[in-house]
C-alpha cells in the first residue's frame, strides 16, 4: 500500500498524504486533483477502493448465454432500465456459438473499469464448466450478482426463480387432468436449476422413471429431439425446462401425428414473450422478471455503495399461467 502511494504520488506530481486523502475519500483535496489521482491509478494498473469503483464509468456489464430466447431480453430490459435510473450504464454482453466467451467478456469488463457485472444465464449454473473467471471477479471485489444460479461455493449473491415450486405447480397440474406418464425435458446434465427441477419432480411424485427424463440443449429443435424419444416411452405429460424446449415438444408431437392438447399436454418455463400467441397457446410456469430484475438492480447497488451483502440466494414464487397446451389425459 505504500508503495502504491509513493508511485501515485510520483506520477501526479503531489504528496503522498494527498493521495491517501483521495483513496479514502477525505475533504481538502481540489477536484482537479482528485480526478488526476483517480487516473493515474487506472493508468499504472491499480484498483481502486470500492467506494470509488462506482465513479469508474459507472458501467455495468450484463452478460446473457443469447437473445433467442425471449426470457434474456426480458430480462435485461428490466434490469437495464432499474440500472439506468441509478445514473449506471448497461454493458450487453451476448454470447454466441464460437464468438466471444464469457471469461472474454470478463476481461473486456475489467479493462474498461466497470462497476459491477450481472449475469443471467451462464456457465455459473454448469457444475462442470469453468469458472475461473468468477474467481477473478471475486479477487477484484467487483460486485457481482447472479440470476437463477444454484453453485454455492462462487461466494456471489443470487436472485431465482424457485425452482421446486415451478415443477411442483407443474406436475400437481399435469396429474389433476389425470396424466400418470409425466415426462421432463430438461438441460445438460451439469445444469444446477434443471438438476433442482429433477430434485423437485422426484419429491412430489415419489418417483421418476430414468427413462421419463431427457436432456438437451435450451432451444426448440433440442426440446424436439428429447421429446421424441420420450413420445415413444409413451409420455404424454410434458414438463419442460424453458419455453423454447416446450415448443420443441408441441412440434415433435405435431410431427407424429399427435394432437396438444387432446393426446400429448406440455408445461413450458419462463413465460417469456408472445408465449399466449403460439398454436396453442403454451401453459407456462411465470418467472416473476419485474421483481427478479429490481432486486438485482438493488443488490449490486448496494454493493457498489460499499454496503456488505451476504452471498445468500433471494428465492421468487412462479406462478403458473394455463392455457391451451394442457388438457385432460388421453384415455386407454
Amino acid at each position: 500500500m505504500t508503495r502504491r502511494l509513493a508511485v501515485v504520488a510520483k506520477k501526479v506530481g503531489v504528496s503522498e498524504a494527498t493521495v491517501s486523502r483521495v483513496l479514502n475519500g477525505k475533504p481538502g483535496v481540489s477536484e482537479a486533483t482528485r480526478q488526476a489521482v483517480l487516473s493515474a491509478l487506472d493508468v499504472l494498473g491499480y484498483e481502486r477502493p470500492t467506494q470509488l469503483r462506482g465513479e469508474r464509468a459507472r458501467l455495468v456489464g450484463l452478460v446473457l448465454p443469447e437473445l433467442q430466447n425471449p426470457i434474456f431480453p426480458a430480462f435485461a430490459e428490466v434490469i437495464g432500465g432499474a440500472l439506468a435510473q441509478l445514473g449506471l450504464t448497461p454493458v450487453l454482453c451476448t454470447q454466441t456459438r464460437g464468438g466471444v466467451s464469457e471469461a472474454d467478456y470478463v476481461t473486456l469488463l475489467l479493462q474498461q473499469q466497470v462497476s459491477g457485472v450481472v449475469f443471467a444465464g451462464g456457465l455459473y449454473a454448469q457444475a462442470d464448466a469453468p469458472h475461473d473467471h468468477y474467481r477473478q471477479l471475486a479477487e477484484r471485489n467487483i460486485p457481482v450478482v447472479l440470476v437463477n444460479a444454484a453453485i454455492e461455493h462462487l461466494g456471489f449473491p443470487a436472485v431465482s426463480c424457485d425452482d421446486a415450486v415451478a415443477v411442483e405447480q407443474a406436475w400437481r397440474h399435469l396429474a389433476s387432468l389425470g396424466h400418470e406418464r409425466i415426462g421432463l425435458v430438461l438441460g445438460p446434465g451439469d445444469h444446477m436449476p434443471s438438476a433442482r427441477k429433477l430434485a423437485a419432480a422426484r419429491a412430489v411424485a415419489g418417483e421418476v422413471p430414468e427413462e421419463y427424463v431427457a436432456r438437451a440443449m435450451f432451444s426448440i429443435e433440442g426440446g424436439h429431439a428429447a421429446a421424441t424419444r420420450l413420445i415413444e416411452r409413451g409420455v404424454t405429460g410434458f414438463i419442460c425446462a424453458s419455453d423454447p424446449l416446450a415448443l420443441g415438444v408441441v412440434r415433435a408431437a405435431r410431427r407424429k401425428g399427435l394432437d396438444v392438447p387432446g393426446q400429448i399436454s406440455v408445461v413450458g418455463y419462463d413465460d417469456s414473450a408472445l408465449m399466449n400467441c403460439t398454436e396453442p397457446p403454451l401453459t407456462t410456469v411465470r418467472q416473476p422478471i419485474e421483481a427478479m430484475g429490481k432486486a438485482v438492480v438493488e443488490l449490486l447497488n448496494a454493493q457498489i455503495s460499499g454496503s456488505t451483502v451476504a452471498p445468500e440466494e433471494l428465492l421468487f414464487e412462479p406462478e403458473l399461467v394455463v392455457r391451451g397446451s394442457t388438457g385432460q389425459a388421453p384415455r386407454g
